[in-house]
């Protein structure tokens, strides 16, 4: 399957232009200027939405954490934080999206949507089997075993 980037260098599109037209399309956010992108978790997190950008997929952000409201109740929010414990051992990844694969053989020429997990780290980052990492590790597990594509990025 051809990618974005394939197509644009094949009819002389620049990456500039390429990148100026997913942010028009608002796929692609504006990199800042001050950040350092190979210095930073920040960083690894935009060249890592950008690249999914670039092969036509999407890649967005997910918050997750909890806060108790002004009635008093806690509200937890982002996936795999149904509950304390349930976050606890399986903690969803900071980037949650969708790659487009193309199918062969009894599909030929289909497009099907690969559900796309990536756990983002500083550069330089090393897993520790911390029991974060441990409960980041069990998501991309699930993730891959059920024929998605989930991945730690540094």
């Amino acid at each position: 399957m051809s990618t974005l980037s394939d197509w644009a260098s094949r009819h002389n599109i620049s990456p500039a232009a390429m990148v100026d037209l997913l942010r028009t399309l608002c796929v692609a956010s504006e990199p800042d200027p001050s950040l350092k992108t190979a210095e930073t978790e920040q960083g690894v997190q935009q060249r890592e939405r950008l690249t999914a950008s670039l092969k036509g997929g999407r890649l967005w952000r997910n918050n997750s954490g909890a806060y108790c409201d002004d009635r008093g109740v806690w509200v937890r929010y982002g996936l795999c934080n149904d509950s304390k414990a349930i976050n606890a051992h399986c903690k969803s990844s900071d980037l949650i999206g969708i790659m487009p694969v193309e199918i062969t053989e009894q599909m030929v020429g289909d497009v099907i949507g690969q559900f796309t997990a990536r756990e983002v780290k500083k550069p330089g980052w090393k897993y520790r089997g911390t029991p974060r990492e441990v409960a980041q590790a069990h998501f991309i597990t699930l993730i891959n075993h059920l024929g998605g594509d989930g991945r730690f990025v540094s």
